[in-house]
């Protein structure tokens, strides 16, 4: 190696090179190598028996979760024929669906961005929610989408930060296959105008670039949010079903932002893609 790059000894994660006279540390993530080899001391089981103690824990946990992020939707589901569950803390932000017994819970209210809702998940599982649906909005990527039209996820372009908590960096984060399948078999009894297709989930839309979303767009990828990357890798990590679909509410196909928040076709089909996920759950 010629003496303009020699490589130094290692210190956790950093890559230490000299480089024409000048020192330059690169890193991976996460930043303490060997990470994933290791068991968390703060788990979720240890939190959960906090709040049992306490007496914070629901009266009664669905089997099934679909989870929320646009407050109208969250009201919308709330208004629909639902009960609480009980308890404090998160689970007062979770109702069950009445005609399914209480096997089908809405979560809603909680935030947004991965880690709020790998936190969120984090919480359900260890209460022994088995199945999880991710409805939301999405940015669109490619040009040809249309406000409202509907994409379900085949997995996520791992640009946040939670997921590499979870796994290395060179695993995908994907969705479970067969609940994508009913997901969208029930997405398209409901007549919405649907696609499959990758997303990619970044959870600093204030830093998002025209530069990254040329360079998604060329590769295909559908669409940008903030959650799925996180809740695929989170639930692989944990063993539990993950799906996800979005509705497309704005675009940056034209490296701008282009609002449609308030397109009658998103209203409605928003709505529309929480019913097939309900129909998908039951």
């Amino acid at each position: 190696m010629p003496a303009s790059a020699r490589r130094r000894p290692t210190a956790g994660n950093a890559d230490v090179r000299v480089t024409a006279g000048r020192y330059i540390r690169t890193m991976t993530f996460p930043r303490y190598a060997g990470k994933h080899g290791h068991e968390e001391f703060l788990s979720p089981s240890a939190v959960l028996e906090w709040r049992r103690e306490r007496r914070l824990l629901p009266d009664r946990v669905p089997h099934r979760m679909i989870l929320l992020y646009q407050d109208r939707l969250w009201e919308a589901a709330r208004a629909a024929g639902t009960s609480p569950i009980g308890g404090r803390g998160p689970y007062g932000h979770v109702v069950t669906i009445d005609r399914t017994a209480g096997q089908v819970g809405v979560l809603g209210g909680f935030g947004i961005g991965a880690p709020a809702a790998a936190t969120i998940l984090e919480e359900f599982i260890a209460v022994g929610v088995l199945e999880f649906l991710s409805i939301g909005t999405a940015g669109g990527l490619q040009p040809d989408l249309a406000p409202g039209e509907v994409i379900v996820c085949t997995g996520a372009v791992r640009d946040e930060g939670v997921s590499h908590h979870y796994a290395p960096h060179d695993v995908p984060a994907s969705p479970d296959p067969s609940l994508t399948d009913s997901l969208e078999k029930a997405i398209v009894a409901a007549g919405l105008p649907s696609r499959r297709g990758e997303s990619w989930t970044i959870d600093t839309p204030y830093r998002e670039t025209a530069a990254e979303a040329r360079h998604y767009q060329s590769g295909g990828v559908m669409c940008v949010e903030m959650e799925a990357a996180a809740l695929f890798t989170v639930a692989a990590y944990r063993g539990v079903r993950m799906a996800a679909a979005f509705c497309v509410s704005d675009s940056l196909a034209d490296a701008e932002w282009n609002p449609h928040f308030d397109h009658p076709d998103v209203t409605h089909n928003l709505l529309a893609l929480f019913g097939a996920a309900v129909e998908t759950a039951i």
